[in-house]
């Protein structure tokens, strides 16, 4: 079994969270998974991003807002 760092994105209306997140990789076919404290963390980013509690979720993570870009 190996695990290794890497970034999940979770985006709710107009904005993006940045979550460093562990993904576990063994022999099983559920290969490659979250921890349980990994994906309820994810889960809290999403709903507070969903209320829009921007200061909770930048606790768990790097919180961006996204802007339409136009184009003329």
């Amino acid at each position: 079994m190996t695990s290794k760092r890497k970034t999940k994105f979770i985006h709710e209306s107009r904005y993006v969270a940045e979550v460093e997140v562990e993904v576990i990789e063994d022999d099983t076919s559920w290969s490659p998974y979250l921890s349980l404290e990994d994906a309820q963390r994810l889960d809290q980013v999403r709903e507070a991003l969903r209320s829009g509690d921007v200061k909770a979720a930048a606790r768990l993570g790097r919180v961006y807002t996204l802007n339409p870009v136009a184009i003329a």
